[in-house]
């Protein structure tokens, strides 16, 4: 039995021990007899899916290829300015972008003139360029499946520049789609985590109206962590060393997935 089932297994026999557990589906999560959990919000980006980072210069590179052949490594090195200098605004206004916004501030800084059919065309490569190193935790699905059985509302929160059908098709490709009820993206939305109306936005899309009653779980301290706990959220982090620290307590820490239902099941 591999930890992620022995995990889920416990879970189950813990909650199941309640009298009437057997009907909390869609009344949440109950732990002890009187704490009740609607929903779990999770983060997508080293949270549901494995960290990536290193593949971030090649991907833009091949973008750099085709707007200039001749100016490679200087529109790569443009690309990749514009889109940290993206994420170093969840710390100032907290605004979220897309992809074509990002292309289009490159494409002035470089005196590039790119029509919107080249920022699509640019914006497919550089999605393909990512898709052989965008994999899923193998225990996402075990995790999501167990948390969903005893009743919680799922729902993924993901600080992004990228359209929806980019995360869409990693989703539908490992069996998450189905186990998420609400997945908002925030290249959609007016701003990105940890302002709070991201947060809050989740919490409506999943019908929660009392964020006590709501898990966010992520893996940046500040993104993630603070801002669900500011509007009143239980925050679990998950630890990685490839994200800055922040100064916030979360409620617990995590190394990995099945640990969430053992952190859970013990509020």
């Amino acid at each position: 039995m591999t930890r992620a089932t022995a995990a889920a297994c416990a879970f189950l026999m813990l909650t199941a021990s309640d009298d009437g557990a057997e009907n909390l589906s869609g009344a949440g999560l109950r732990w002890n007899g009187a704490v009740a959990v609607e929903a779990v919000v999770f983060d997508w980006g080293g949270t549901l899916s494995v960290f990536v980072e290193a593949e971030l210069v090649d991907a833009w590179r091949l973008v750099a290829r085709h707007l200039d052949p001749a100016r490679e490594d200087e529109v790569t090195e443009a690309l990749v300015a514009v889109e940290e200098e993206f994420w170093a605004t969840t710390a100032t206004h907290q605004r979220s972008t897309t992809l074509p916004k990002l292309l289009a501030a490159a494409s002035e800084r470089l005196g590039l003139d790119a029509a919107e059919a080249l920022l699509e065309e640019a914006g497919t490569r550089h999605l393909d360029a990512w898709t052989p190193h965008i994999r899923h935790d193998p225990d996402a699905v075990p995790t999501l499946r167990a948390l969903r059985d005893r009743g919680a509302r799922i729902a993924m929160l993901s600080n992004t520049h990228w359209p929806r059908p980019f995360h869409e098709h990693f989703l539908e490709r490992d069996g998450l789609v189905e186990l998420i009820d609400a997945r908002l993206y925030t290249s959609e939305m007016p701003f990105q985590k940890p302002h709070p109306s991201a947060f809050r936005a989740a919490l409506d899309a999943v019908g929660v109206d009392d964020e006590a009653r709501a898990v966010f779980v992520g893996d940046r301290p500040f993104d993630d962590i603070s801002g669900a706990k500011a509007i009143g959220m239980k925050a679990v982090l998950r630890a990685t060393s490839s994200v800055p620290g922040y100064d916030v307590e979360p409620d617990a820490v995590i190394d990995d997935l099945p640990t969430l239902l053992e952190v859970v099941a013990s509020w």
